[in-house]
Parts: structure tokens; C-alpha cells; sequence
């Protein structure tokens, strides 16, 4: 059997849910979720400067993070469990800023979802996952920041009874104290 890639742009322009290329017979599988020449035929300019993956506990929530300087595009994929992968779209002048998409992100569906510079990203854990990050540019600490993920004016609607509800949510204290959408855009302004 042979997948070949599929690039859907969403309706938060920039942003790609990609299918991978995969080939598959009896002795297992292939999956190849990056090439430069095939991302560049389809529009997106993505160099890989960091690859790192995340291992999360079911009902983790890793809430919108972006970085404030030297932004971080990236190709998300889980790996392995399923994730609820949120994009929001903060360029303060695109038509669609403050809106979000989300998708379930699955080691059986292998989708992966291409988030552009200037968007926040974050993931509710619905089975305990490895998620792999393809970054476009390397982590600064001192630019990292991101939004509550339960900032009234975004309005996320993540799928809580996917894991036995709110009350099963595992949250880091850094991200229990990020700012909220509106101290965002003072601060871009």
C-alpha cells in the first residue's frame, strides 16, 4: 500500500494538515512526514534547525505557547496516543487573528499539522502520547510565552469528557500563570 502526501491548507492561511507519504507491505511500514523539496513544491519554506518530542500523560494540557522572539514554526505529529491539537492564529493583522482550529492528532492517523510563525500551539492529551516537533528555529527560553488555555476571548472548546472531565487535568504551574489574549495583544500592539 502507498499513501502519497496530501497538504490541506486551513482556513487560518499558512497553516497545513498534512497527510504523510506511507508505504506499507509485509514486513511493516515507511512514514515520511518531512522533505524540504516536497513541503517547498506545496508553498511552505520550512528549514529543520531543532527535532525534539514531547512524552504526555493523559489529560496533560500543554496550553497555547509560541514564542515571542525568533519564531518557531514547526511540523506537529503525534507519534504515538491521541492528542487534541489546537493552532491559534496571533499575527495581529491577518483577518483571522484570535481564531483557532483543532484536530485529533493520532499515532494511527499520522496526520501532522505544519503551525506557522506567529501562531500559539497547544495539545490536550487524550491518551498518553509522543508527539515530535520539527522546529523551524531553536527554543530561546527567554522568548518562550504563550496564552491560558482557557482564555475567555479565544474560547478553545477542548473535548474535556474525552478524558473523564476538567477534573483530570494535569496543567504545569508555568502554564497555569501565562498571560491571557488581551495582555497578548497589548504587548504586540
Amino acid at each position: 500500500m502507498i499513501q502519497k502526501w496530501n497538504f490541506e491548507e486551513l482556513e487560518l492561511t499558512g497553516a497545513y494538515l498534512i497527510d504523510p507519504f506511507f508505504a506499507s507491505d509485509e514486513r511493516g511500514g515507511l512514514i515520511k512526514d518531512y522533505n524540504i523539496e516536497v513541503f517547498k513544491d506545496h508553498g511552505i519554506e520550512h528549514e529543520l534547525k531543532e527535532v525534539f518530542y514531547t512524552i504526555s500523560k493523559r489529560g496533560v494540557i500543554r496550553a497555547t505557547h509560541f514564542q515571542l522572539i525568533k519564531q518557531q514554526p514547526k511540523l506537529v505529529r503525534c507519534v504515538s496516543g491521541h492528542v487534541y491539537d489546537v493552532i491559534v492564529d496571533l499575527r495581529p493583522d491577518s483577518p483571522t487573528y484570535g481564531q483557532w482550529k483543532g484536530f485529533h492528532l493520532t499515532g494511527d492517523n499520522m496526520k501532522s499539522l505544519y503551525v506557522p510563525a506567529y501562531f500559539g500551539h497547544g495539545y490536550l492529551v487524550i491518551e498518553d502520547s509522543i508527539v515530535s516537533y520539527k522546529a523551524g528555529e531553536v527554543f530561546y527560553g527567554e522568548g518562550d510565552s504563550g496564552i491560558m488555555y482557557n482564555d475567555p476571548d479565544i474560547a478553545i472548546e477542548w473535548p474535556f469528557d474525552m478524558i473523564g472531565g476538567k477534573e483530570n487535568l494535569i496543567i504545569s504551574e508555568k502554564d497555569k500563570k501565562l498571560m491571557s489574549f488581551k495582555e497578548y495583544g497589548e504587548k504586540v500592539k
